[in-house]
């Protein structure tokens, strides 16, 4: 009963931590809104000069290159950045992501195209290294404590995936036997992962094997293991829990 009470109050911690101001969600909101603002700046005094919309030559815009297409395109990513970063959330990571995916791919894309009749977009290398510096600025922003694999409790990322829906921390930790029929038992489900392993196993370890597979811990698998030894001096050959069913291990 403690333990379910202290399971409670920390899943309540975690749910009361999950607010739209946690550090997560502001570095998302921040990053989207810095490079909003540059690109929108840049984007404005671009249309201001009245450039040709496909002009390859383009025309110089705060040490960078623009034509009137580049200046739009440049609005419209602003305004999607502006709009995510209100938003919030995963909507506001995943654009940023997105978006800044797409900024390193056109600065290659372009890098090509440079002093061809196909630099629509107005290019030289200055727009290529802005273009690479923005991506991965929005890249590693966006991608700020959603992309790991191990998350802190009051991560807002951590509470969408659901505290079931983790590993438990000792799943894949062997714990020391604390009795002679334990050590015995691991060194059976040792010997019999081997087996199977190389395609020598008999019906009795693949059937424990299989009882296994959906255990998560070692210790989940040491039990079943024991029962099946349990079984065995029983004499009922029904497995830990009636005849076993389910898939057969390949």
């Amino acid at each position: 009963m403690s333990q379910d009470r202290e399971t409670g109050g920390k899943r309540a911690r975690m749910a009361d931590a999950v607010r739209p101001d946690h550090k997560v969600m502001w570095v998302h909101r921040v990053g989207a809104i810095v490079v909003a603002v540059v690109i929108a700046v840049f984007g404005v005094l671009g249309l201001v000069g009245g450039l040709s919309f496909f002009d390859t030559e383009g025309a110089p815009v705060a040490g960078l290159s623009t034509n009137g297409a580049l200046s739009t395109i440049s609005l419209v990513t602003a305004a999607v950045l502006i709009a995510a970063a209100i938003r919030g959330g995963r909507l506001s990571s995943t654009v940023m992501v997105v978006i800044g995916v797409l900024f390193l791919v056109s600065a290659f894309v372009n890098l090509a195209l440079i002093g061809t009749a196909y630099n629509l977009l107005a290019f030289r290398l200055p727009n290529v290294f802005f273009s690479i510096g923005a991506g991965l600025v929005l890249l590693f922003t966006g991608a700020y404590g959603r992309f790991v694999s191990k998350l802190p409790d009051d991560n807002p990322y951590r509470q969408e995936r659901g505290a079931d829906d983790e590993e438990p921390e000792d799943a894949h930790r062997q714990p020391r036997p604390s009795s002679r029929a334990e050590a015995d038992a691991d060194a059976a489900m040792a010997e019999a992962a081997r087996a199977h392993a190389q395609g020598a196993s008999d019906d009795d370890q693949r059937r424990r094997l299989e009882a296994m597979d959906s255990a998560r811990t070692h210790e989940e698998r040491r039990q079943i293991w024991m029962r099946f030894d349990d079984d065995r001096a029983e004499g009922d050959g029904t497995g830990p829990d009636g005849p076993t069913r389910g898939r057969a291990l390949a």
